[in-house]
């Protein structure tokens, strides 16, 4: 049997935080889970997002230490269009947020921005630009 990639899991310092960020970027996580220690979001595809408390990664691993220097992970989400990224963008650093970077035309086709989650985490946002034939 061949291991297959099933779980994206990311350690967060605020259970409740990072419920309430992804939860308005539309991922779905039970009720009830800003007190729990460990709660999962299915994503399209079969995958699912894992969020572990930092109490529960040392309840099986003493030595445990969050990252330091930045980029712990990186997630994207694709934006129906170029107007969605800047709203989203907006949204997210109106409800408090950190915009990283604020929303602009890449030269790859695609309009970008990039905001921080609550563990410092950065969250793409994008949407193609323009008719890609």
């Amino acid at each position: 049997m061949t291991p297959r990639f099933d779980v994206v899991g990311l350690v967060v310092s605020d259970m409740a935080a990072s419920l309430a960020f992804y939860r308005s970027l539309g991922l779905t996580f039970p009720e009830g889970s800003e007190s729990a220690p460990h709660t999962e979001a299915e994503l399209p595809g079969g995958l699912r997002l894992a969020l572990d408390t930092e109490a529960t990664i040392r309840s099986f691993h003493a030595d445990w230490r969050p990252p330091t220097g930045g980029g712990r992970v990186g997630l994207a989400f694709l934006c129906d269009s170029p107007a969605e990224v800047d709203a989203t963008y907006e949204a997210l650093v109106a409800a408090g947020h950190r915009g990283e970077l604020k929303p602009w035309n890449a030269e790859w086709g695609m309009r970008y921005a990039v905001v921080l989650d609550p563990d410092g985490n950065g969250v793409d946002l994008f949407a193609r630009l323009g008719d890609p034939s």
